[in-house]
């Protein structure tokens, strides 16, 4: 740990313990939005098995090879296949002995814990080297919580740390730690996503899971690549906790505790999640999950009414029945049962139907509505209707300004989205706006020297050259 200090104070950082939390990383100098914290390289990473994935870089592309001795782990060329041989060489090993059946049983979580058994002994055998910030002691070191875990989930890590000592066949495999480190898995394995936050795959960062959560983040966590890098999106002084969100922060304060109790066992006391029940909480809890006022032209949030008959608008004070606000949510269930995964204009057409019924039932910035919405502009996009797209867009953008603060990746990329679809619509003017907003708020989050980031600014330079030449031919 002594190590870990040392390679932290040389990053301007320490560690220190901080009651209700435990372990924590606080700023040892004031961080500046778009300053880099803390970067790190995965201890071990699995692709998704969503699609193949390149195991070195998850890349996907149609070089793609399975590795001919385990044919199970796939990669782009023989770079990668080099770069990760060390590592997967008793893999394949062990992978290779499996029938064709029980290879099927190798999810992402399952190769996530034969690499970090690899990888401790490798690191034990000084065949892989280790540093302060690469090393097994930072993963034993991680909370498992054991001991607040469900029997049912007990019972499942169990079964898979059986797994492991089946494939592995290691005579010091330690099924009990396995299952623990399958808890520790859980809470502390973060999704690696691409730069427009499409997961790839699932990476271990020992050093990064020492950041503690607040739904009111002053960091934010992307990876370029494998690496996780975490920047600063507010002045963070001297002294000051680093902190990050583990979760969706576009929720209710109730929906939010929830997520938190149920996937990482422990109850949120941030300042946003401290105002639980209070009438700003309550407000905003009925506007993002309740139902909207019948009169169309109310803007008003409704909360039940004392004799749980129905519920009150709170700015007109109508009344609305709850036997038709469970009409409209069977109907809504109803129709919502006729969808699926394919994307067609028959499908476009049953979600619109669902919209339309949520339109009548929820309030306007409702998260449910923002997200049959955010379905509508995929699926739209997947069939290249660009104009159908850019309306979806520009209806989802008033719910990201409200859900989100100011530098959120999520309110960055929707931004570059709608400049995109106003560019390729021939809209120059409204494309250079939403690409600017884009670009201010991405270079934040993701950084001024990152591929993606340049790819967009050049993207607006393109926009701006554009419209000067269309104003200077007008002018002609």
């Amino acid at each position: 740990m002594e190590d870990l200090k040392a390679a932290l104070r040389d990053r301007c950082l320490t560690v220190a313990s901080l009651p209700e939390k435990g372990r924590s990383l606080l700023a040892a100098t004031d961080f500046h939005p778009g300053q880099v914290i803390l970067s790190q390289e995965p201890y071990v990473f699995a692709p998704n098995a969503a699609e193949p994935r390149c195991d070195g870089c998850f890349a996907t592309s149609a070089r793609l090879r399975k590795c001919s001795a385990c044919q199970a782990v796939w990669y782009c060329g023989s770079s990668c296949q080099k770069s990760e041989w060390k590592m997967h060489r008793l893999e394949c090993m062990a992978l290779a002995r499996l029938d064709k059946e029980k290879r099927k049983s190798v999810t992402p979580s399952i190769r996530l814990m034969i690499k970090l058994y690899i990888r401790r002994k490798l690191q034990d055998e000084k065949i892989i080297s280790t540093t302060a910030m690469d090393n097994y002691s930072l993963v034993d070191a991680l909370v498992s919580h054991m001991s607040e875990i469900n029997e049912k989930q007990l019972v499942l890590y169990a079964q898979m740390a059986n797994l492991i000592n089946i494939i592995l066949q290691w005579p010091e495999i330690n099924i009990k730690e396995v299952a623990e480190n399958f808890s520790k898995l859980s809470c502390n394995a973060h999704t690696i996503c691409d730069s427009e936050l499409r997961p790839l795959g699932t990476g271990l960062y020992p050093v990064i899971s020492i950041i503690n959560h607040s739904c009111l983040p002053n960091a934010v966590l992307l990876f370029e690549g494998r690496t996780a890098v975490v920047r600063a999106v507010q002045h963070i002084p001297q002294g000051s906790e680093v902190l990050i969100s583990y979760i969706e922060t576009a929720g209710s304060t109730t929906t939010r505790l929830k997520s938190l109790r149920e996937q990482y066992h422990f109850a949120c006391a941030c300042p946003r999640c401290a105002k639980l029940g209070q009438p700003d909480d309550i407000k905003e809890s009925a506007i993002l999950e309740g139902y909207r006022c019948e009169d169309d032209r109310c803007s008003g949030f409704l909360l039940r009414d004392s004799e749980k008959q129905g519920f009150v608008c709170q700015q007109c004070g109508r009344v609305r029945n709850k036997e038709e606000i469970r009409d409209i949510a069977s109907e809504i269930k109803l129709m919502s049962e006729r969808t699926s995964s394919s994307t067609s204009p028959e499908a476009v057409s049953i979600y619109k139907m669902i919209e339309n019924l949520q339109g009548k039932l929820y309030h306007p910035s409702s998260i449910i509505l923002l997200q049959t919405r955010e379905k509508i502009l995929k699926m739209l996009m997947d069939l290249e209707d660009w104009k159908e797209a850019l309306v979806y867009c520009k209806l989802t953008i008033p719910v990201y300004e409200r859900v989100y603060p100011g530098y959120h990746p999520l309110l960055g990329l929707q931004y570059y989205t709608s400049g995109k679809l106003e560019w390729l619509l021939d809209d120059t003017g409204n494309a250079i706006k939403s690409l600017t907003k884009a670009v201010d708020i991405l270079r934040v989050t993701h950084g001024t020297n990152t591929e993606f980031v340049r790819e967009l600014v050049m993207k607006l330079e393109e926009a701006r050259a554009e419209a000067s030449h269309n104003l200077s031919c007008a002018d002609e």
